[in-house]
């Protein structure tokens, strides 16, 4: 019994580590943009809520933040803890709640309604902690408008973020019913 129990504990941090590295790919799979390259990260926070469920995605995404933090070169700057005082960190932090939230309301992934409500949710969760964090560090540097932050930095991510938040429901739904099927 404790063999088995040690054999799933051992998958787990296995499938939370690779989604580590799939975010630190992620940050790193930039399209220039002005200001905040285009990233797949609010992606692939979403798809690990909806895969791994809402504690380990969440775990997962906060390895990845707390990696970063400790200086491992992992987000889209680098890494450090004084990234904490970078506008976009919010949404770093946002990654974890939106793990989670996608995995909670996702569930076992078995509803195409319930996986893209998840998705959809998750999005807009990341985009609820990471734009006033945005805007409160940008005000504090004193750089940027209200508007310049809200359009520049915002708004003009989320339709990219949106439709590709879908496409990873369209992609749980498909993979999660083998991922089940696997965990017994």
């Amino acid at each position: 019994m404790e063999k088995s129990k040690s054999r799933f504990l051992a998958a787990d941090i296995a499938v939370c580590a690779l989604f580590v590295a799939l975010m630190t790919a992620a940050a790193f799979i930039k399209i220039p943009f002005p200001l905040v390259p285009l990233t797949f990260q609010t992606v692939t926070a979403v798809l690990s809520g909806l895969l791994l469920g809402a504690k380990k995605g969440a775990a997962s995404m906060a390895a990845y933040c707390f990696a970063g933090l400790l200086g491992l070169p992992v987000f889209t700057s680098g890494g450090g803890i004084h990234y904490v005082t970078m506008p976009t960190f919010g949404y770093i932090i946002g990654f974890i709640a939106s793990a989670f939230i996608a995995g909670l309301i996702a569930r076992d992934g078995t509803s195409v309604r319930r996986v893209t409500v998840a998705a959809i949710i998750a999005f807009l969760v990341d985009y609820i902690i990471g734009t006033p964090y945005c805007i409160v560090v940008a005000a504090i540097g004193g750089t940027y408008d209200l508007v310049n932050v809200l359009v520049m930095w915002n708004l003009i991510y989320m339709p990219k973020d949106f439709a590709l938040c879908i496409i990873a429901a369209l992609i749980a739904r498909s993979v999660r019913p083998a991922i089940n099927k696997i965990r017994g």
